[in-house]
């Protein structure tokens, strides 16, 4: 398996797994996508077999504290100097599931957020994936204000 960052040539397979990932009221499109491969490509971990995008997380980084529906929506709202670390998804295939995939894509990002002196990372999750969130180190601090998809959301947060 290979793990790299986002560039352009990524985003036909990206979107395809996103939508493969999330319901249609959930999922990014593939022009938001393009918006975010261009503002922060390098915040994108990807995983490939062989040509194959199996499995990716992305999100941006901000200096704001919470992660709001806006961010998904704005890619220019990304500042590389931010002190946190937004994870904005975290999508593996069906076919490859159960295999610790997300999980390394996570280590990824935590890594790489501990490297460039990020204060930690955020993300929102259904009620479900609490305790999977957790075992990295997230910690659950209660209903997020985001409606994103309908759904209700819960702010996880990793600090260093």
């Amino acid at each position: 398996m290979e793990i790299r960052t986002a560039t352009i040539a990524d985003l036909a397979q990206i979107a395809a797994v996103e939508a493969e990932c999330f319901p249609a009221a959930e999922a990014a499109t593939k022009e938001e996508f393009e918006e975010r491969i261009k503002y922060y490509g390098n915040h994108f971990w990807l995983m490939f077999e062989g040509e194959k995008l199996i499995a990716f997380v992305d999100g941006f980084v901000t200096d704001k504290p919470d992660l709001t529906d806006e961010m998904y929506e704005r890619a220019e709202m990304h500042d590389e100097n931010g002190a946190w670390q937004m994870i904005f998804g975290v999508n593996t295939i069906p076919a490859y599931r159960k295999h610790g995939y997300a999980g390394q894509l996570l280590q990824c990002a935590i890594e790489d957020a501990r490297k460039q002196g990020r204060k930690g990372l955020v993300l929102t999750c259904k009620e479900k994936l609490i305790a999977y969130y957790a075992k990295f180190g997230f910690v659950n601090e209660g209903i997020s204000e985001s409606v994103h998809g309908n759904v209700i959301w819960y702010q996880m947060r990793y600090k260093f």
